[in-house]
C-alpha cells in the first residue's frame, strides 16, 4: 500500500501522458521503453493496458523476475539487457513513443550521455518520463534524523550526496535536471514533486488514511515550495 501511495502521482501523469500521445499519434498501442525497469513495475502495468513494452536493463536477474512477472500477469512483456547508454545499439532510432528514465540517472556514469541516447530512440514528438531523486530531500531527510553535518553536506556537495556511505551516487535540483534534458534536445515540460509527504509522514498514519495522503500528494506535487522538498524530481520532456 505504502508504494501505491508514493507512486499515485506518477501514475496519473503517465496515465494523462498515454491518453495525449494516442491522440497525437492516432494510435491506441503506443511503443514504450522503460529504461532501467528491473522487475516490471511500470512495465507490467502498462502492458494490461494494451501498450507494447520493452524493458532494457542490466541485471539479467531483474529480467528474468520481469518474464515471470509478466507471464503471470498474463501479458507479453520484452526484455533486453543493457544500460541506459546502450539504447541505441539494443532499438532502432525513432522507434519509441514514450520512454520512462524512472531512478537511472542517479547511477549512470554519464547522465547526459544517457538522456542523449534516449533521445536517439523517441520519434518526433515522443516523450521522456524522468524520475530522479532529489538533492533538497537528501538534506532535510538527513537532517530529520539527527545528522546535521551530513545535512549540510548534501546541499553543497556537487552530486548532491551526504557522506561517502550515501548508497546513491547522484542527486539532481529540479533547475539542474531540467538543464540536463534542454541540453540533450528536449523541451521540458512543467517539474513535478513525488514522495513530499509520503516519505515524512509515519508509517502508521499513511496507512490510517491512504487516500486522504495521495490526495495531498497531488495537491502539493506542483507546489512551487514543496515540489523542490520532494524526495524525487518527475519531469515530463518531449524530442523536439
Amino acid at each position: 500500500m505504502r508504494d501505491a501511495t508514493r507512486r499515485a502521482v506518477v501514475w496519473e501523469a503517465l496515465r494523462a501522458l498515454l491518453a495525449e500521445r494516442a491522440a497525437a499519434t492516432g494510435r491506441d498501442t503506443l511503443d514504450i521503453v522503460d529504461a532501467g525497469g528491473g522487475t516490471g513495475g511500470f512495465a507490467v502495468p502498462l502492458a494490461t493496458l494494451g501498450h507494447a513494452v520493452t524493458v532494457v536493463d542490466p541485471s539479467p536477474d531483474s529480467l528474468a523476475a520481469l518474464e515471470r512477472r509478466a507471464a503471470e500477469t498474463g501479458v507479453g512483456v520484452k526484455g533486453l539487457q543493457g544500460d541506459a547508454a546502450d539504447l541505441g545499439d539494443l532499438l532502432e532510432s525513432g522507434s519509441a513513443d514514450l520512454v520512462l528514465c524512472h531512478s537511472v540517472l542517479e547511477y549512470v556514469e554519464d547522465p547526459a550521455g544517457a538522456l542523449r541516447a534516449v533521445a536517439g530512440i523517441l520519434r518526433p514528438g515522443g516523450v521522456v518520463s524522468v524520475l530522479a531523486a532529489n538533492s533538497v530531500a537528501a538534506a532535510v531527510h538527513r537532517s530529520l534524523a539527527g545528522h546535521f553535518d551530513e545535512a549540510r553536506r548534501a546541499l553543497t556537495d556537487a552530486a548532491g550526496r551526504w557522506g561517502d556511505r550515501d548508497p546513491t551516487p547522484c542527486r539532481f535540483s529540479r533547475q539542474g535536471l531540467g538543464a540536463l534534458l534542454e541540453a540533450a534536445g528536449f523541451a521540458v515540460g512543467e517539474a513535478q514533486g513525488v514522495r513530499i509527504f509520503a516519505d515524512l509522514v509515519p508509517g502508521m498514519l499513511a496507512e490510517s488514511d491512504p487516500d486522504g495522503l495521495v490526495a495531498l500528494e497531488r495537491e502539493a506535487a506542483t507546489h512551487p515550495v514543496l515540489r523542490d522538498i520532494a524526495t524525487q524530481i518527475h519531469i515530463i520532456a518531449y524530442r523536439e
